[in-house]
This record gives C-alpha cells, structure tokens and sequence, in this order.
C-alpha cells in the first residue's frame, strides 16, 4: 500500500486567520412565522364542549327546560304530521332572552349577531339559526307570557320557602324612552302632522295601485307601511294631547305648553336622576325586603308614584294569594286615597311629611326663618305624626304608626331592599329602552325581574335548579 500524502507539508497546523480575514455575511431577510388567515380550516369540535361545567349560559338552559312552558307553545300553530315550517322552540327563545338580560345585551339585533359569534349564544341555539325578527316579535308579543311565567317563578320560591312575604319594597325607576325630545309636538303641530301623514298614505296607495312591477310593488308596499304606522303615532300623540293638557293645567302651565311625541306617543318628559328631564317610562319593582325577589312589576308612563301603590298590592296579592304585613314606599308614594285603598291589604310604613306650618320663608338677611304670624308670634309647630282634623282612620293609623320605633326600624329595610334591585337594573343597563309603547316596556321590565329572580334563586335555592357545591366550594351543575 503505498502512504497517504500528509495533509500538510511540513506536519504542522496553520495558524488560524484572524476574524477581519473572513469575509462578512451578507445580512438576509429574518425568517418568521406569519398568519395566514385565507387558509381554510377544519376544527372537528362539538358544541357541547364550548362552554365549562357551570357556566352561566347552562344554568339557564337548565332552568329554562325545567319549567312549564305551555303558555308558549299555545301559539304555535305547527304540528307534527301537518305542512308548513317547524318554529323555532320557544325554549331557545327565551333563554337567549334571559341570557342576554343578565349579560346587560337589550337588542335583538345584537343578540342575533351574538348567535354567530359568541360561543354562550351559539351553544344555546344548538345550530338553530336565529334572526333578529324572530327575537324581537317573540319579546313583543309574549309580554302576557311572560307575566305569567313570573308568577309561576313566585309561586315556586313561595313554596321552597325563599320568599316570606313578611315586608316588601316598592320603588319606581325612571328609565329613558326610544324617543328624542325633537319629537315632541304641540297640539296645532300635531294637527298638521296627521294631515301630511294622512296625505302620504294615500299617494302612496294610489303609486301602488299603478305600478305593474312586482318587485317595485314590494317597495312601495313597505314604504306605504311605514307612512302608515307614522300616521298611527301621530294620531295617538294627538290623543294622548288633552290627558297631558289636565296636567299642565294641575300644575299652572295652561294647556297650550302641552306636548306628545311622534316617535311614542305613551312616552312622558320626567325628571330624571340627575336632575335633567327627558322622554321616559316608570318601571315599578317590589321586592321581598328579606330575599330580595322580585314579586310585582309594571311601568307607567306617569313620573309621579303617587298612584302606584294601590295597583301594585293588588297585583302582589294576585301573584302571590295573600298580601304581605308591612309596605315600604318613599315619601313619594302615599298619597291619602293610596292609604285608604290598602289599609286592608297591608300596613304602609312610609315617612310623613313635615306639616305646612314649619314652612320656611326669606328673612331680611336673606336667610331662612320660620313663617309668623300676624302679631309677630311664631306659627305653632305641631307633630306631623299627630292625627289631623279630616284625616280618614287609615291616614290617621299612618301617621301614628311612623311615630313608633318598629315603623323606623322596618322602613330601614326599604333602601336596602328597594334600591339595591335598582341598582342590578341599572347594572344590566336598563338605562335606554329598546322599544316603543307601554305594553312592550312592561315586557321588558318583566324579562329583567325573570332574570333579576333566576340570579337570586342561584344565590338563595341553588337546588331548585339542580345545581350541586363540589368539595372545593364551587357550585356546579348537576348531572
């Protein structure tokens, strides 16, 4: 074999060129990761597997399917065997409805969006495609439903003891109409309103009449529709016009100052909480002091509550079989011929007002002092608890009950109870009504006290909904 030449001549190492004799790398492009969001994917998942145990999405689905909803299948005219489109289950309808609430979610449009997008929604519809349509007729035209759902809500508590009855709290809360203060018109307004609306209607109808095209006639008929429903609002504005005359006139301001929206005509400027005034309703809640149910609901378009206390015992009775012992209102609330429509339903505990002799008038500097009389003596002060001359023996059995340390003592319960449901209201942004007219604000004050309860029977009866506290404390669905 013959040797292998030596790698180098002389059998020693080069030595080791210095860093400045290499040549320099060329700088290249960083090499990243970059989405790619054309790409199609295909993500095998269940809709099951969306949403953790003990979401709240589930607990009201399992609440929803629990109950007795004959009361919303009675409209669906589909049956099995029979033509026509299935509807879409009123189940579904209404827990979207009850989720959204507590999510503070008031558009139906929005949660029809939802319905796409959000994982809660999706996995309530169960792959029921939902539109908007659907979710704002069924809050329209359920309102009757749902009272009776909520009465059957009551009902249950009552009899797994959650609700006592022993003392309930009644407040009003001023919520703003869907209606701007433009649109408020006199009466002489609205009388030219009508006219030119009434005069749309009917060029509309006479296009209507002469246009052969099909799809053209769509148009117009939903034009002529929409003229239509303007001419509705403009003549129950002009209707609505002398009920709110005979208020301005209670109150000094003459009829001609009087005025009615266009856009709701059952919509009221009132003064609001801070201090403005705008269009708007009073939604009434009253709650159990001691659980904080909701067990009566309504809204008026009246921003006074003087006259809501009597409708709204009566309506607790209703709901509930009996009356409760004690009625907690705000100064706001009992106005005598109110007192003397429930003195045998219930006791009012309400503050009486200061009497009209400790009414204060300028002194010269400017100040406040008390009123004197003719010969320079001060006005005698009486005690408003006292009963007065024509008080009627309800009245009079008010005013000494509120001098007693049990009447002070329960009527603390009132703000408590009272203005912490508001408050949850407020939270869920109750703040801007969604739709237009009384009845279907009285909807959505009972979506918020159905949901307003479901939170409070979580809290309260956990097993009324079937859900169980795990060893770590965390309550979970029931299997």
């Amino acid at each position: 074999m013959t040797a292998s030449p030596a790698l180098f001549d002389d059998g020693t190492l080069p030595e080791r060129r210095a860093d400045t004799e290499h040549p320099p790398r060329a700088a290249g492009r960083a090499r990243v990761m970059y989405p790619n969001r054309d790409q199609i994917e295909l993500r095998p998942s269940d809709l099951e597997s969306l949403l953790p145990e003990g979401h709240r999405a589930r607990i009201v689905w399992g609440y929803v399917v629990g109950l007795d909803l004959s009361v919303l299948y009675a409209g669906i005219k589909v049956v099995e065997g029979g033509v026509g489109r299935a509807a879409i289950a009123p189940e579904i309808l209404y827990a979207l409805w009850l989720f959204a609430t507590l999510e503070g979610v008031g558009s139906a449009r929005k949660i029809a969006r939802l319905t796409q997008e959000h994982d809660a929604y999706r996995w309530i519809c169960g792959g029921v495609q939902v539109n908007y349509h659907t979710l704002a007729d069924f809050r329209s035209e359920q309102g009757e439903a749902l009272d009776t759902l909520l009465s059957d809500n009551i009902a249950c508590l009552l009899a797994a003891g959650v609700v006592k009855l022993k003392s309930v709290a009644q407040d009003g809360v001023r919520v703003r109409a869907s209606a701007g203060a433009a649109s408020f018109r006199r009466e002489e307004k609205l009388k030219s309103c009508l006219e030119a609306a009434t005069e749309r209607v009917a060029a509309l109808k006479r296009e209507l009449e002469d246009d052969p095209g099909a799809q053209t006639r769509r148009r117009q008929a939903a034009r002529e529709r929409a003229a239509r429903e303007r001419e509705d609002r403009i003549a129950a504005a002009l209707a609505r016009v002398p009920e709110l005359a005979a208020i301005k006139n209670r109150q000094g301001k003459g009829r001609a100052t009087a005025r009615a929206s266009t856009t709701d005509p059952e919509a009221t400027v009132m003064k609001m909480a801070d201090g403005g005034f705008r269009p708007a309703y009073n939604i009434q809640f009253a709650s159990d002091t001691e659980s904080q149910i909701i067990v009566g609901v309504d809204a008026a378009s009246s921003g006074s509550d003087m006259a809501q206390m009597a409708p709204m015992v009566e309506q607790v009775i209703e709901r509930c079989g009996s009356a409760p012992e004690n009625w907690l209102v705000d100064g706001g609330f009992p106005a005598h011929e109110q007192l003397d429509a429930v003195a045998e339903q219930t006791r009012v505990i309400a503050p009486v007002p200061k009497p009209k002799t400790k009414d204060k008038t300028k002194d010269g500097d400017g100040g406040e002092g008390p009123r004197e009389e003719a010969h320079g003596k001060p006005a005698p002060v009486t005690d408003e608890h006292q009963r007065k001359p024509g008080d009627s023996q309800a009245v009079g059995d008010w005013r000494e009950r509120m001098a007693t340390e049990e009447a002070k003592t329960l009527y603390k319960d009132r703000a408590a109870t009272a203005e912490c449901v508001n408050a949850h209201a407020r939270n869920r942004h109750l703040v801007l009504l969604p739709v237009r007219g009384l009845e279907k604000v009285k909807g959505v004050a009972r979506l918020y006290a159905l949901a307003h309860n479901l939170m409070r029977m979580i809290s309260l009866a956990p097993e009324l909904l079937g859900i169980g506290v795990s060893t770590s404390g965390v309550r979970t669905m029931a299997a």
